[in-house]
């Protein structure tokens, strides 16, 4: 397994860099010591190299009232004058290949503008990770409805060159257990496969369910990479 250095040499090694600088450009903000995503769109921040220019550049970038979210050599160490509320180690994981289904895909839809409010919802009830007001404008997101719930869905979030994360994925807690999830990250990350891209995705090394999970879709772990979300805001006494 890849071991992290400060000078990754890979883009995945720093990946919230390399989807700023191309990807995720267009929304980028900051300069070239150090940039973040338009907060409408999501918490992800990242600095150029590990020097004291770069780093007060991302300490520069969190805002007043929210959280930045660190992941990879950023994650190492917090910038400098800010509060860490909690950090992580991620399982990087990738997929060369997507291990077919043994049974017919659920019915699915592809989600636009007119399901930002259930997109929402759903993400707010099962948490997938953090997904703002403008999340789902990222990439293609599908889902699955019951009766005109939106029940579960999948998405794209980081991009690069040759590279997309898949990323929104969950379902709602009443139709856990049918492989919904696993179905519809199939259908993405062969998608990006076809667009000549390598999926990848990001889980809790803790989650060993998990990521079990998403061995069986065909993803294998290419690296361990530090998490950390850091805010301005001053903690009461005892907060975690």
């Amino acid at each position: 397994m890849l071991q992290l250095s400060n000078s990754p040499s890979h883009p995945l090694d720093h990946p919230v860099w390399h989807s700023l600088a191309s990807g995720w450009s267009a929304l980028a903000q900051g300069n070239d010591r150090a940039r973040r995503i338009d907060p409408l769109y999501g918490p992800f921040g990242a600095a150029a190299d590990d020097s004291a220019d770069s780093r007060a550049a991302l300490a520069a970038l969190v805002p007043d009232d929210g959280e930045l979210w660190l992941v990879g050599p950023d994650a190492l160490i917090p910038p400098p004058g800010v509060t860490v509320l909690r950090s992580a180690t991620l399982a990087q994981m990738v997929a060369p290949s997507i291990t077919p289904a043994t049974s017919a895909p659920p019915t699915w839809v592809k989600l636009d503008e007119r399901d930002t409010a259930d997109m929402r919802a759903l993400a707010l009830l099962t948490r997938p990770g953090p997904f703002a007001p403008l999340t789902h404008r990222l990439g293609r997101f599908i889902g699955v409805r019951d009766n005109g719930q939106l029940i579960a869905m999948a998405g794209e979030r980081m991009a690069m060159p040759g590279f997309t994360e898949v990323s929104g994925v969950c379902t709602h807690p009443d139709w856990r257990g049918r492989g919904l999830a696993g179905a519809l990250m199939r259908i993405v990350a062969q998608a990006m496969l076809d667009r000549g891209e390598t999926p990848f995705l990001h889980a809790y090394a803790a989650h060993d369910r998990t990521i079990a999970l998403y061995r069986t879709l065909g993803f294998e772990v290419r690296a361990e990479l530090p998490m950390m979300v850091v805010t301005r805001r001053r903690l009461a006494m005892g907060s975690n």
